[in-house]
């Protein structure tokens, strides 16, 4: 697997993952959902420049020329709920790309530290010789990406695979790149260095599905 680290580089974006992390900030969650989406066109525009263009003729109004467009079908699957401003943010970029929702969760059968993740929901086209992108803001552990993949395995064989999140944590990218193709690639805005004994990424940002939708019933 390919990681594209977007912080490697100052940028605009160093903005709105501070914004992300700050306590002070991430209470409006207008502006947390904004800044997960506006992340997500930034990492969509560094992923498109890996996809493959024809050259195609356009008329203008005063006569016509030859550019280069793309020509991949895109299925873009976001990991329910706080995956969804990141697809919105890819979907503003390739606006007509496929979609594609699937849940994944952690599961604490026992009521204590340990979870599985569970995968109970999946509306999706067929993704057979197309370019998927799976968008997921935080890569923790990294089971939510693998236990998708493997979810996904009965919608077709995609051409490539390409992963969109905006936090994630060394051990957990270590753990995606060792079960996905060597052929994919990680778009990523920052990396941290490591998860807490319950599996969060330290500094992180905290839960970023509560922080975009408000606190999830406990059960």
């Amino acid at each position: 697997m390919t990681v594209h680290h977007l912080l490697e580089k100052k940028s605009i974006g160093n903005k709105f993952v501070a914004q992300l992390r700050d306590m002070s900030v991430q209470k409006d969650r207008l502006r947390f959902r904004r800044n997960v989406e506006r992340i997500g066109e930034i990492l969509g525009y560094e992923l498109s420049k890996s996809l493959r263009y024809a050259e195609q003729n356009i008329t203008t109004p005063l006569g016509k020329i030859k550019m280069n467009l793309p020509e991949e079908e895109i299925v873009i699957c976001s990991i329910l709920r706080a995956g969804l401003p990141l697809h919105t943010g890819l979907l503003n970029y390739f606006d007509d790309a496929e979609n594609s929702f699937i849940s994944a969760y952690r599961h604490h059968p026992n009521d204590d530290e340990n979870f599985e993740i569970l995968v109970e929901y999946l509306a999706s086209p067929s993704l057979e010789g197309k370019i998927l992108i799976l968008a997921d803001p935080m890569l923790a552990t990294g089971s939510s990406f693998v236990n998708v993949l493997q979810a996904l395995e009965t919608m077709g064989n995609p051409k490539e695979i390409h992963l969109v999140s905006v936090i994630g944590a060394k051990e957990g990218i270590e753990y995606v790149s060792r079960e996905f193709p060597d052929n994919s690639h990680l778009w990523i805005a920052t990396i941290d260095e490591k998860l807490d004994e319950k599996g969060y990424i330290v500094p992180g940002l905290g839960d970023a599905g509560d922080l975009c939708f408000g606190p999830k019933l406990q059960h």
